[in-house]
């Protein structure tokens, strides 16, 4: 697949790695719809990138049935998340701990659930928005790296119901594997860990390796989706310093 003139959508691709991701698709001739709640930005990105824009709420079941119905999109990254609220297990509240729970596990269950009952057209590719922390943990973020978790398992869950299904939908899960600085998520990790470690927070995102910046996410992104050879993998992590590398194959 090439993402040129193929229709896509990008749930929180206002902010962040969503708008890095964003700014790669229109750079490589992909036709852009960027769905998030903050109508500012999104006619901010409309304004600079001339991509359309739809304003909803990821954990909106209807919402995610009708604008699937109505764009049908060759390619849906399930983007959207919220920042984690940062702290120790021991102190963290039950509503903080879930918050990435109801946000991004509910709006990516929806989306999923949409792409296979409506369904997408044979060849369309899913990608849900997983993290490193799906792998090691994040014992500052609550139920965060669960979640995350959740997602990356959720992509193999959709994928094997496309098989069974004949559907022709790849799911597949994008897994950034270092934090990135300027954004939500990125930054309110960075800022607990630093502060926990005691260092200034260049150092600590200095540790990581050669940065991330969601330019350089975006483009990884698009590979992801260009190169035949990342067709049936199913989760891709994506590190500054390494590149794409496939975590896990496509099982039988």
């Amino acid at each position: 697949m090439s993402v040129r003139d193929k229709q896509v959508i990008v749930t929180g691709g206002s902010k962040g790695l969503g708008l890095g991701l964003v700014e790669a698709l229109v750079a490589h001739g992909a036709k852009v719809t960027v769905v998030a709640r903050d109508v500012d930005a999104l006619e901010s990105v409309h304004t600079r990138l001339g991509v359309a824009t739809i304003t909803a709420d990821i954990t909106n079941q209807n919402a995610a049935r009708q604008i699937l119905a109505e764009v049908r999109p060759d390619i849906l990254a399930l983007n959207a998340g919220t920042k984690p609220r940062m702290d120790r297990l021991d102190r963290i509240s039950w509503e903080d701990f879930t918050a990435p729970w109801e946000t991004d596990v509910k709006g990516g269950l929806y989306w999923v659930q949409a792409a296979l009952t409506l369904p997408l057209v044979p060849g369309s590719r899913v990608l849900l928005g997983s993290s490193g922390a799906a792998q090691n943990g994040s014992p500052l973020s609550g139920g965060y790296a669960g979640a995350k978790r959740m997602l990356w398992l959720m992509a193999k869950y959709a994928d094997g119901i496309s098989k069974q299904w004949n559907l022709g939908i790849r799911f597949q899960a994008i897994v950034p594997m270092q934090m990135v600085s300027g954004t939500g998520v990125g930054d309110a990790g960075a800022n607990a860990y630093a502060r926990a470690l005691g260092v200034r927070i260049e150092e600590y995102l200095a540790r990581a390796g050669k940065p991330l910046p969601p330019q350089d996410f975006g483009e990884m992104v698009v590979s992801v989706l260009n190169d035949p050879k990342y067709v049936e993998g199913l989760a891709f992590g994506l590190k500054g310093d390494t590149g794409i590398t496939i975590l896990e194959g496509v099982g039988p």
